[in-house]
């Protein structure tokens, strides 16, 4: 399983399948994943979501930006997107990558964007999610969290239940809505759970605490097991339908996704767009190699599957190529 975790994550950081992977589109049969790539496209997605009594946190692919034009670039695709949602009275809300709009830049031109964003959904009553990235950047981007959420009330974050800290984050952000998940980078053992096991234990701990002590808690999981021991845990503690939300992927699980809205549970679909996709869905299956099964058949064809099969030889090399030192 490791290995396996090893791969997709290997695979997500490597900027030529990457490039590949922009050059094909959805011809790779991303449009089972993403749900466009341009703003009206996702929108139109958004739409037919909505019909179905399902929220959206729309996600603009892209992060670990290096120079500022690009970073610009995310945010006045993140602000059109903003303008989207209110024009249409879409039931969705952001969800960004503070790398994207350039962390990794500079600190302060990165508060500046990602005040820009929130001060206008702050106008127009959108919530804004900070995503949560890899350790390196975990501290400084829950500064920006708070120094944020100092002046505005829509904004919330994310705690990756793997890092041995997170239980100290969920204390420390309660007041803020906050979306709970497993988490899927590869981290060092020195910060974070290795073992699966250690992993789930702690996810379910992490969101039990929060059901009972946090704002609002989003449920961001796949599996039915947790899903329904979060259904038993809710009803023996009598907590109200309104104090947290079921979440998923867009593409992943959609049956289970609308039986859970008509048992009458709140719901959200993550809805990720763009052209920069592949990263996106191999940390996705990284995170959970079963992943791979709960999408339709169509996201691997022909092109999909040798970009796959290069990767994995440069995966093996690479393995091999360490052995040897």
């Amino acid at each position: 399983m490791t290995v396996i975790r090893d791969f997709f994550i290997g695979v997500s950081r490597n900027e030529l399948l990457n490039e590949a992977a922009k050059k094909y589109g959805l011809k790779l049969g991303a449009q089972n994943v993403v749900a466009g790539t341009t703003i009206e496209e996702t929108m139109e997605s958004i739409k037919k979501i909505n019909v179905q009594g399902i929220s959206c946190a729309i996600d603009n692919l892209g992060e670990f930006v290096f120079e500022k034009d690009e970073a610009l670039k995310a945010k006045a695709s993140i602000l059109s997107v903003i303008e989207e949602i209110h024009k249409r009275g879409a039931d969705a809300h952001i969800t960004l990558k503070p790398s994207q709009l350039g962390l990794d830049i500079d600190y302060d031109f990165c508060f500046e964007n990602l005040e820009e964003v929130v001060s206008l959904a702050n106008k127009y009553g959108i919530f804004v999610n900070f995503d949560m990235e890899d350790y390196s950047r975990l501290q400084a981007s829950f500064n920006l969290v708070e120094a944020i959420a100092e002046k505005y009330d829509n904004v919330g974050t994310v705690i990756q239940a793997y890092f041995y800290r997170a239980e100290e984050d969920l204390n420390r952000y309660k007041n803020l809505r906050l979306r709970i998940v497993k988490g899927a980078y590869k981290e060092n053992d020195d910060v974070a759970y290795q073992d699966k096991a250690d992993i789930d234990a702690n996810f379910i701990k992490l969101i039990e605490w929060n059901l009972l002590n946090g704002k609002f808690t989003s449920i961001g999981t796949h599996d039915h097991d947790v899903i329904n021991h979060i259904k038993q845990f809710v009803k023996k503690h009598n907590i109200s339908n309104d104090k947290f939300e079921f979440q998923m992927l867009f593409g992943f699980r959609i049956e289970l996704q609308q039986q859970l809205v008509k048992e009458g549970y709140n719901f959200c679909t993550y809805v990720p767009f763009g052209d920069d996709w592949f990263g996106y869905f191999m940390r996705r299956l990284a995170e959970r190699p079963q992943n791979i099964n709960l999408v339709t058949k169509q996201v691997f064809n022909k092109k999909t599957n040798t970009i796959l099969a290069i990767a994995a030889g440069a995966f093996a090399l690479g393995r091999l190529t360490k052995k040897k030192k």
